[in-house]
């Protein structure tokens, strides 16, 4: 046993950490509920806002989906991901990891969902161009979900 550990210690150093992956990105700016109102409310368009971690199963399940929707509909709605109760590094290497291109904050005490009265992870905000909350989705989204969300929001 004592000759097998020095084996494994290089062979768990050879694999490198999942966080590699990431490393180039900067890190996420951290946000709180009230900060991300007020740059809703400012910025003029439809905004869907994704409550995700890392450490989240289901939020991995959505997160192609996020990204194929945001190539899609990025023109006319902002996408937002705001990382809860996570790292940094772990955050980046989620974010390199499903190529996720739209903008991410950092909420390490899940601020935001505190703020607009959301629970658990992921969770889904619709806002309207004024800035509104027009609907909330608790759990993983599905294409459906998503595109009736979306399609409220742009033509509200």
């Amino acid at each position: 046993m004592k000759r097998l550990l020095p084996v494994l210690v290089l062979l768990v150093a050879a694999c490198g950490s999942p966080a590699e992956l990431g490393q180039d990105l900067p890190d996420l700016p951290p946000i709180t509920g009230q900060e991300l109102d007020v740059a809703l409310r400012a910025s003029g368009k439809p905004s869907v806002v994704n409550v995700w971690a890392s450490w989240c199963n289901p939020c991995r399940s959505e997160a192609p989906l996020l990204t194929t929707a945001h190539a899609e509909f990025g023109e006319q709605v902002d996408f937002i991901g705001v990382d809860v109760q996570d790292t940094q590094a772990d955050a980046k290497d989620f974010i390199a990891s499903f190529g996720l291109s739209f903008t991410h904050y950092f909420d390490r005490d899940r601020s935001v969902p505190e703020f607009y009265g959301g629970f658990g992870t992921p969770i889904t905000f619709f806002f309207d161009r004024s800035g509104t909350l027009v609907d909330t989705h608790l759990g993983v989204i599905d294409e459906r979900a998503l595109a009736l969300g979306i399609d409220e929001i742009v033509n509200r």
